[in-house]
């Protein structure tokens, strides 16, 4: 048996809870309303949890958020799951040399192809590969089970409630934010 204590791994500092978060927040800030502030630190430190969870399942599956915003977008344009690279660069809010990149890295590892349009020699098509398609229905798959624990203890009506609040606050912040669906920068 060795002399030399046991390491244990680091703790991570812990999180306030909401309600110690609100707390210190009307201390410092007097005209904050808790209510507000509950719904969108709750909101913030959901959507937090919901990426780190969804990029392990990406990563369970050997692939990246980058990688699985192109799948996502050739599989919702429609079969046959088709974009020219500048289209694709425009509907993820890329640039031609970030989105040239990622293209490169898919196609190495075969999820899509990119090919001369048959019809315009000069114009590139980036398209799903059958591998690439699998990928993406595994990862829905996977986002679904994730899903319908989080939301197990909302009744049908709860979830319909939500759904709809939810809603309400994303078109306000797409009246007043028009340009806040684009990325600041690339996720390269």
């Amino acid at each position: 048996m060795s002399d030399t204590p046991e390491r244990s791994a680091p703790q991570q500092p812990q999180e306030p809870t909401l309600d110690e978060q609100i707390a210190a927040y009307q201390r410092e800030y007097r005209d904050l309303d808790p209510q507000v502030e509950k719904v969108v630190s709750a909101l913030g430190r959901l959507n937090r949890r919901m990426n780190v969870a969804y990029g392990r399942q990406l990563a369970d599956l050997g692939i990246s958020n980058a990688e699985w915003e192109v799948l996502k977008t050739l599989v919702l344009s429609g079969a046959p799951y088709r974009l020219g690279p500048g289209e694709l660069a425009k509907r993820l809010g890329l640039t031609p040399a970030a989105m040239t990149h990622r293209i490169d890295r898919m196609a190495g590892e075969g999820l899509v192809t990119r090919d001369r349009d048959e019809t315009n020699r000069v114009r590139v098509i980036v398209e799903l590969t059958d591998e690439g398609r699998t990928k993406w229905l595994e990862a829905m798959r996977m986002a679904t089970d994730f899903e319908e624990e989080l939301l197990q203890d909302l009744s049908t009506e709860e979830r319909g409630a939500l759904g709809d609040a939810l809603i309400r606050l994303l078109r306000r912040v797409e009246l007043t934010q028009p340009d806040a669906g684009g990325r600041l920068t690339d996720l390269d």
